[in-house]
């Protein structure tokens, strides 16, 4: 799942809170059930769906009236059916959210390190604060002035964001390896807020474990209960891939919490995500 320009919320530019919005819950739906319709959904579907979230009708409509004021949704009809579908931007950002979120494997220090370093005239300062926010947004942690670094398997990502947002004309990316001096650990931990990680991955465990013991691995899932803790579930997770771009295991403490919500997360999702998707999909067929 997951915003081209980070403003939709997808995965994400905006501060990080525990208590997801109604639109960030809309994003969610539209990456697990809309693709399989054109990018579509009605509004009607998408209310049905998010009452089960104790979110209600009119804050639902003015959520889809906000992503289509950000050019993420736009209004089409079906059959005379209201409805919404994924603008090409909405699409594109759904697909490289996939990537990134539901991406396991974490960096190495044997893959290297992707360096964005970049120079932007004073007059056109607004696309310097573009640039930061698409690169934070991306991941990218600040080694100095002008220069962001992040895990290389980023580059693909961070290229074709800077090429869509007409930012490739001030920025360099190198590929690279750091060979000297200092220590490297101390250095990322300097480089990334690693406290407010740890704090954010804290919080997901606290409000996700629990849902462990609901759906245990043999038990019958009761896909309506299933559909409702996978959509919370997966919201607060797509965020965090985007503030840890995968930082390689080697330069964290040992027992890093990143990598025991990781685990949560994708055995949650293995357990939840076929029945969520039977009780949504059945919801919008109604």
């Amino acid at each position: 799942m997951t915003t081209g320009s980070g403003e939709a919320g997808f995965a994400d530019g905006e501060t990080f809170t525990k208590a997801a919005q109604p639109r960030q819950f809309i994003v969610t739906l539209y990456g697990l059930f809309s693709r399989g319709h054109g990018g579509w959904l009605s509004v009607a579907s998408v209310v049905s769906l998010l009452r089960e979230l104790d979110i209600d009708e009119a804050a639902v409509r003015s959520s889809i009236s906000r992503l289509k004021r950000r050019d993420v949704l736009q209004a089409e009809r079906r059959d005379g059916t209201a409805g919404y579908a994924l603008s090409p931007a909405g699409l594109a950002i759904l697909q490289e959210g996939d990537h990134r979120i539901f991406r396991r494997k974490r960096a190495t220090l044997a893959d290297g390190w992707l360096l964005a370093v970049f120079s932007v005239p004073e007059a056109e300062r607004h696309k310097r604060h573009l640039l930061r926010s698409q690169l934070s947004r991306l991941g990218f942690g600040t080694a100095a002035p002008g220069v962001w670094i992040a895990p290389a398997h980023l580059h693909e990502p961070t290229a074709d964001i800077l090429r869509s947002q007409d930012l490739h004309g001030y920025a360099d990316l190198f590929r690279a390896d750091h060979l000297a001096f200092g220590d490297l650990a101390t250095k990322v931990r300097s480089w990334w807020n690693l406290d407010q990680l740890e704090s954010l991955y804290s919080s997901f465990l606290t409000e996700h474990g629990p849902a462990l013991d609901r759906h245990p691995r043999r038990r019958v899932v009761d896909e309506r209960e299933a559909f409702v803790d996978y959509v919370r579930l997966l919201t607060d997770w797509r965020r965090l891939p985007y503030l840890d771009p995968g930082l390689p295991e080697e330069l964290l403490q040992p027992d890093w919490i990143g990598i025991r919500a990781a685990d949560l997360f994708f055995t949650l999702q293995d357990r939840l995500e076929d029945p969520a998707r039977s009780h949504g999909t059945r919801t919008i067929g109604t």
